[in-house]
């Protein structure tokens, strides 16, 4: 197996969330905490090209993604700057880089057969609706009744796919008791290397990708991704993803197809080919 840098990606700002769609295009939310301002992006996952770069809404910080759906961006602003809810339907089409309609009164739920499920709330309860993801008509009222709402909302959340993904799982010897060569070569690993906090991990045909801590003189931490071949223990890629960690940092890397995913000091993404002939 082989590992190829192919692209960086940054705009010094901290990357918030990573959210690949289905046709091989990244959406990229950053915040500038310093400024109180929230940046929307996105590149093609093949290139790195851009597609459109520092998108805003009107409200510039207290903003978010709720879902992204066919190359549909949908946005929530909150109700509150205190308050973790969510209120307000915005709908952005990536491919034309428009928005194509919004709602202020619209809170999102979930979509279903390209319909999305959203709720006011009452003074008593929530009425639902279901409403065109294009063009924001309504659709059809449902009422008050959460019952039949939970059951769509089951539907819908076990109809998401995630093939073509693979994300790491933190290392326990439980996790791996079945994987015998596995289990010796991290007995191994962790003998020879201080490691300070847990290790993230993900298994790709004979290789183990990881994601380790080790401390510095200075009481910070050293963040590093390893790529190992199991038998060989021959480390075939390396990466420092943080050089200064003040804590334990998660969740830095993902596997999407055959391109793996490397967030680099919390501003910089690492976008690397996997050729595994």
């Amino acid at each position: 197996m082989k590992i190829k840098k192919e692209y960086n990606y940054t705009n010094k700002r901290q990357i918030w969330r990573l959210l690949p769609t289905k046709s091989n295009k990244l959406v990229i939310e950053e915040r500038d905490t310093g400024t109180k301002e929230v940046f929307f992006n996105c590149i093609d996952i093949i290139s790195g090209v851009d597609i459109f770069r520092n998108f805003q809404l009107d409200e510039k910080y207290w903003a978010g993604i709720e879902i992204i759906h066919d190359d549909i961006i949908l946005f929530h602003k909150y109700p509150d700057r205190d308050m973790p809810g969510h209120r307000g339907i915005i709908t952005y089409d990536i491919n034309t880089q428009s928005i194509l309609w919004q709602n202020d009164d619209y809170i999102f739920l979930f979509i279903w057969e390209d319909k999305i499920y959203c709720y006011q709330n009452l003074f008593e309860g929530r009425k639902y609706y279901s409403v065109d993801i294009q063009s924001g008509e309504y659709i059809e009222e449902l009422g008050e009744d959460s019952d039949s709402i939970n059951i769509l909302r089951e539907k819908s959340f076990d109809s998401i796919s995630y093939d073509g993904y693979l994300f790491p799982e933190t290392y326990s010897t439980s996790v791996i008791k079945n994987n015998s060569s596995l289990s010796d070569f991290m007995q191994e690993f962790m003998q020879n290397h201080v490691i300070v906090g847990e290790i993230e991990f993900i298994l790709l045909d004979n290789y183990i990708l990881l994601n380790c801590h080790g401390p510095l003189k200075n009481g910070y931490l050293k963040n590093t991704f390893m790529a190992i071949e199991i038998l060989s223990k021959k480390i075939i890629f390396k990466e420092e993803l943080n050089s200064q960690a003040k804590a334990f940092v998660p969740d830095s890397f993902f596997i999407k197809d055959n391109y793996l995913f490397l967030l680099i000091e919390k501003n910089k993404l690492t976008v690397c080919s996997i050729n595994k002939t």
